[in-house]
């Protein structure tokens, strides 16, 4: 007996809070994870930095502007004989210094219409960039929202266990009032203490599934305290049964990110094919400088002489032949396809999907509905059964089973609710509409 008391004061402090907790909806959640998650921010990152790409002078639209600066000297000793005379002049240690500087603009004018592509390719991968992002956004507000409906799950599991440890402490205490009194037999006693115990081990079983939910919880949001105790206001799940399919099915035509990056794919293709094609232009580059030469001898008749002034040209140019445009062409023309071919894939993977989950959804309506039915009749049987076992005209092992059948009916209808949220979640996500939990 005293270790049945022992159990009920440990589940009795479990349930107490030792800490202050922080209550939060679903949006809540979001908003939280949405500005803190780790793998959110980097994403963003990758983001601006496609957009930092996206300018005219990574595509090469501008000119080049260097400015250059230089210096030689040369010691030299050389000896000259006269033809005339047979006389030999010699200088030793002949010291001559040069002295440059000048400014340069090298400009690619045309270029067969490859920077042209080249800029268009870098805003396509600007509008990936962003496409990468909602794809993680969805794809965080997804996972988040199934871990916050699964922490409503099992802290309603952890209620339920509540309810069948005090049920079977009840009927601990009624055995062992009528087992003193001759009433009940040892065994009756024995098997009613096996089922208080076997309840109380679910329950803290079940604590620990709340406990790393939590944490899975506060993970996600990118709290620092991943430890620090969540009250989330659902107590329930609410699921959505307005839902359909052709909506759905438009929608996911219309905004599924999936899609929209394999079009984006397409589109880099067919830029890859431009850019190959552009190497049959001829090209036009445009050059400019101005420098500023000193030169200074230390035996010439000249002691230093000084040039400066501007310098330009223009260059035409035709690649006549490299060996590899063929091949590139052929090669670029296959991407093309291979990408379009990609994008249908996935337009029939989404359908695929979108087909199977709305089946689920369904179909765990109608269960979610028998169910919900089941239990009303669970909780009349399990009413009479506790008025017939107070009686003495039911059993021990009787009235287990009525208590089991009524857990049995609250499990069952739980697990129906959060299948239906989970298809829920995953059929707005397809169809692009998940951001409505943010609303």
């Amino acid at each position: 007996m005293k270790r049945i008391l022992y159990i009920a004061i440990i589940l009795a402090g479990i349930t107490l809070p030792t800490q202050a907790q922080y209550e939060y909806t679903l949006k809540q959640c979001l908003e939280e994870g949405l500005m803190n998650n780790y793998s959110l921010r980097i994403t963003r990152n990758e983001e601006q930095m496609s957009k930092n790409n996206a300018t005219l002078a990574n595509a090469g639209y501008l000119p080049t502007l260097d400015l250059t600066a230089g210096y030689s000297g040369s010691v030299n000793s050389s000896d000259s004989k006269d033809r005339a005379t047979d006389v030999t002049s010699r200088q030793r240690g002949v010291f001559d210094q040069t002295l440059d500087a000048g400014i340069d603009l090298n400009w690619t004018i045309f270029d067969g219409f490859n920077i042209t592509t080249t800029y268009k390719e870098l805003q396509v991968l600007e509008r990936q960039g962003a496409t990468n992002t909602r794809i993680a956004i969805e794809d965080f507000i997804a996972t988040l929202a199934a871990e916050y409906y699964n922490y409503v799950q099992q802290e309603i599991r952890l209620k339920n266990f509540r309810y069948a440890v005090s049920l079977s402490k009840e009927r601990l205490r009624i055995v062992e009032e009528r087992y003193h009194i001759g009433n009940f037999s040892r065994l009756d006693y024995q098997q009613a203490k096996v089922d208080f115990n076997a309840d109380s081990a679910q329950y803290m079983k079940q604590q620990e599934l709340v406990h790393t939910s939590r944490i899975n919880l506060n993970e996600l949001m990118a709290n620092k305290d991943v430890d620090r105790p969540v009250r989330v206001k659902d107590s329930l799940i609410d699921v959505k049964d307005w839902l359909n399919f052709g909506e759905l099915w438009e929608a996911t035509l219309a905004t599924n990110a999936s899609l929209l990056k394999a079009d984006q794919n397409s589109t880099l293709a067919q830029l890859d094919y431009k850019k190959v094609l552009s190497r049959n232009y001829p090209y036009v580059k445009l050059n400019a400088g101005y420098g500023y030469t000193l030169n200074k001898y230390d035996v010439n008749a000249i002691r230093s002489r000084s040039n400066w002034g501007f310098s330009g040209g223009i260059t035409v140019g035709f690649n006549l032949f490299d060996g590899n445009r063929r091949r590139e062409k052929r090669n670029a023309s296959l991407a093309i396809r291979n990408a379009q071919l990609a994008r249908e894939e996935v337009e029939q993977g989404l359908r695929a999907d979108l087909s199977n989950l709305w089946q689920a959804y369904r179909n765990n309506l109608r269960l979610l509905n028998l169910e919900r039915q089941n239990l009303i009749a669970a909780r009349e049987n399990h009413e009479i059964a506790k008025e017939r076992y107070l009686l003495g005209d039911l059993s021990g092992i009787e009235m287990r089973e009525a208590q089991k059948s009524l857990l049995d009916a609250e499990e069952r209808i739980l697990s129906a609710e959060y299948d239906t949220k989970m298809c829920e979640i995953s059929l707005l996500q397809l169809s692009g509409r998940i951001t409505t939990y943010l609303e």
